[in-house]
């Protein structure tokens, strides 16, 4: 399976632009691949607007997030792997998806606990390990 969360940055920035809001990426820019300006980083990551009237050429591809800005008035060109964005959300609201490691790769079926004797019912631990996990990222 491929990773989902190029597919959740796409579904989540139709969702805001259809809504009239303004998405944003948060990005860590110290992930292998990020071009971003190293002006705007603070504490490694990076938000950068995306919303159309914001950028150029904006492509939400499976292998890469590339488009045209402009930061302080100079032109620019960002581009990043997905696996690098951190969370989308919308400045007006502050709905969007914050990502983890787990968002990168394929999840085991339903059912599939890792575990091979069948009817055995899985540890605390193992559920636990498998609840998503929000932060909060200031």
């Amino acid at each position: 399976m491929v990773p989902r969360r190029p597919y959740l940055i796409r579904a989540m920035h139709q969702w805001m632009v259809d809504s009239g809001e303004t998405p944003h990426l948060l990005v860590d820019a110290e992930h292998d691949g990020v071009m971003v300006p190293v002006d705007y980083v603070q504490n490694g990551k990076i938000i950068l607007n995306i919303s159309p009237s914001a950028v150029q050429n904006l492509l939400l591809d499976n292998q890469e997030i590339s488009f045209n800005a402009r930061f302080g008035g100079q032109p620019m060109a960002i581009a990043l792997p997905p696996s690098a964005v951190l969370a989308i959300y919308s400045r007006e609201s502050g709905q969007g998806m914050l990502f983890n490691e787990e968002d990168d790769g394929p999840t085991p079926p339903d059912g599939d606990d890792g575990n091979d004797k069948p009817g055995k019912k899985p540890s605390k631990e193992a559920d636990k390990a498998r609840r998503p996990n929000l932060r909060v990222i200031k």
